[in-house]
């Protein structure tokens, strides 16, 4: 909606004024991650024969077309020692996917242009990468039919977040999702 001013010799209209001071700066969102983790909570890079430790940094790929969701998910997991690279269009996430890349996707199922369950069946039909562990974040619970049908093969109760998701809770979701063999 535009502005329309009226002077005396012509009509000039102008873009409303759009003050984003009200969001919150993404350092703001970094601070309150901190805050969030006042220990210095990181993966454990060392070897051990005793523990089920993840030995290196895990890389996860984030599709989910709410920006700011997306960011603040990778500004949690990256805090928390993983490598996050996100995307909010699903189509340029799957142009762009490289098999092998990843050890988990973390893929909205609500998106414009491809839900996550078609964005999942056609990186799996390009790629078969059968390795990949996928989990799909979504905030209704109307998916749970459909994914048994299209996967039956993998457990409901491991590949799915719901939003809204502490981000404590988001880490411990993903670390048990990459330490299941």
């Amino acid at each position: 909606m535009y502005a329309c001013i009226t002077y005396v010799s012509e009509i000039q209209c102008k873009p409303p004024l759009q003050d984003w001071s009200f969001f919150p700066s993404y350092q703001y969102m970094g601070d309150i991650i901190n805050r969030s983790y006042p220990e210095s909570q990181r993966i454990d890079t060392s070897l051990s024969s005793n523990n089920n430790i993840i030995t290196q940094s895990k890389r996860i790929l984030i599709v989910d077309d709410d920006v700011d969701i997306a960011n603040l998910y990778k500004l949690s997991l990256e805090r928390d020692g993983f490598s996050v690279e996100i995307f909010n269009d699903p189509l340029l996430a799957l142009s762009r996917y490289k098999a092998g890349a990843y050890d988990l996707l973390l893929l909205d199922i609500h998106m414009p242009r491809m839900n996550g369950f078609k964005l999942y069946q056609e990186i799996l039909s390009r790629h078969s990468d059968n390795c990949m562990k996928v989990c799909f974040i979504t905030a209704f619970e109307e998916y749970d039919k459909r994914f048994k049908e299209l996967f039956p093969g993998l457990d409901e109760a491991d590949c799915f977040i719901r939003k809204p998701i502490a981000l404590k809770a988001l880490t411990k979701k993903v670390r048990s999702r990459l330490m299941c063999f």
